[in-house]
């Protein structure tokens, strides 16, 4: 990959075999998808799980050229299912039972993202130079603490934003004004912008420039 793989665990110890099957994992997803530019995975144990039950959830964010693909899993399978990907994590990790839910968790959200992976694929072979074209927009509100913002774009509309969808790690640059062009797309809650990218002031100075020139 392009970017280093981030992994983030919330609520729960950090665990080496987790973060090398994580890996492992992460790697696999580009035998779908070679041009993939960034990843990040959350391993995060809800409040109120700490003691019974432990149902992991797993949020996988990928960065595409162009789009940003958002994994969100939570387990669901039936128990035979359930066990019989436990035994084959447990052989091929070799460690023992206490966290077999955290391995399946992890193992379940990247089949879902090679899937993803897999049909944005088909829909972009044969076309891999075709970009979608970016818009231009406004930071309108940002939410710093939880990691997202809202664009406003020219029309007036407020687009969401997260903060993995600024490219270069540019999220903590970004102020409520920022000029930025994106790639709209349409998320799981409605339109969403990914492949944020700041404007730099001397950009911004020439379109403005340009602007004036032609109505004066």
């Amino acid at each position: 990959m392009q970017t280093p793989l981030q992994v983030t665990f919330r609520n729960m110890e950090r665990l080496p075999e987790a973060k090398r099957l994580i890996s492992a994992e992460a790697r696999k997803l580009e035998t779908f998808y070679s041009r993939i530019i960034g990843c990040h995975v959350a391993v995060e144990v809800p409040h109120g799980h700490h003691r019974s039950g432990r149902l992991y959830h797993v949020r996988i964010d990928l960065t595409l050229p162009g789009k940003e693909l958002v994994i969100k899993h939570q387990p669901s399978l039936s128990k035979e299912i359930r066990q019989t990907a436990v035994a084959k994590m447990q052989k091929h990790l070799e460690v023992g039972t206490p966290h077999r839910n955290l391995y399946l968790a992890i193992a379940d959200a990247f089949k879902v993202a090679g899937r993803r992976l897999q049909d944005y694929a088909r829909r972009h072979r044969g076309d891999v130079k075709t970009h979608e074209p970016a818009s231009a927009g406004r930071v309108s509100r940002l939410l710093v603490e939880k990691g997202y913002g809202f664009l406003t774009t020219p029309d007036g509309r407020e687009i969401y934003f997260h903060e993995r969808s600024v490219l270069h790690r540019g999220f903590p640059r970004l102020k409520v004004g920022s000029e930025v062009s994106f790639v709209e797309e349409q998320g799981e809650e409605g339109p969403q912008a990914s492949t944020v990218r700041i404007k730099r002031k001397r950009a911004v100075r020439r379109t403005v420039e340009r602007a004036v020139g032609a109505t004066g």
